[in-house]
């Protein structure tokens, strides 16, 4: 079985579709939403699917303290699964998503990987964009939460999870997690919201992503960067 694990703040006005999605995928799993303390209706609107069923999975609902990592830990230690997915709430995964995962795990050299990443924008710009992330990661193993991170959960464990650092969690897991084995990505597109390069400006967006990283190299701490995140924001 795969955990499908969905870490959310403020959510509100998409954990509901996000959720009819993945019930509707075929394929045993389970979907743990983890709120990290929101302000509005996302635990609540997350609540109301915790007692439906799907074509292959159920929702259960969790709260844990705030910060990414530390909800995708939590939510990884009530999992089920011998197969940890973890998703964004603004993401779509493609019809299939269980099944790749599961054939990409029977190879027993297979410790994770993502998808093809794939923004909900048309234009030039955002399929640059998404390939530049694909690519990225074939040369890299460097993964963004966008992406879909999957791992089997023995690997998990054994790195530990994400580290609890507020900013850069899954930039700094895709390395950990190549360490250990062969890091697959999946040639199925997972759509990744483009509400973020809209609201700030593609350029802006572009080139704040491209500094922090850049910064986290030369080893800037992440609360610092988190700062920087931050005021942009």
């Amino acid at each position: 079985m795969v955990s499908i694990i969905v870490p959310v703040l403020n959510e509100a006005k998409v954990v509901g579709s996000l959720l009819e999605h993945l019930l509707a995928l075929k394929g045993g799993h389970e979907i743990i939403v983890v709120d990290g303390g929101s302000d509005d209706d996302t635990a609540a609107i997350a609540s109301r699917y915790a007692s439906r069923r799907g074509a292959g999975g159920y929702v259960r609902v969790i709260s844990s303290e705030r910060g990414r990592a530390r909800q995708m830990n939590a939510g990884a230690r009530e999992a089920k699964g011998e197969a940890l997915l973890f998703v964004h709430a603004d993401c779509r995964l493609p019809a299939g998503a269980i099944q790749a995962i599961e054939a990409a795990l029977d190879d027993p050299g297979c410790v994770g990987g993502c998808f093809c990443l794939s923004l909900d924008e048309d234009g030039l710009i955002y399929r640059l964009i998404s390939w530049l992330a694909s690519l990225r990661m074939r040369l890299t193993g460097r993964m963004t939460g966008d992406e879909g991170i999957f791992v089997r959960r023995e690997i998990f464990e054994r790195l530990g999870g994400f580290r609890d650092i507020p900013l850069m969690e899954d930039w700094d897991f895709g390395p950990r997690l190549r360490s250990l084995g062969q890091v697959r990505q999946l040639p199925l597109p997972i759509t990744a919201s483009a509400r973020r390069w809209k609201k700030w400006g593609l350029w802006r967006t572009f080139w704040l992503m491209r500094r922090l990283r850049f910064l986290y190299r030369l080893g800037v701490p992440p609360q610092e960067l988190r700062k920087l995140y931050d005021d942009v924001r």
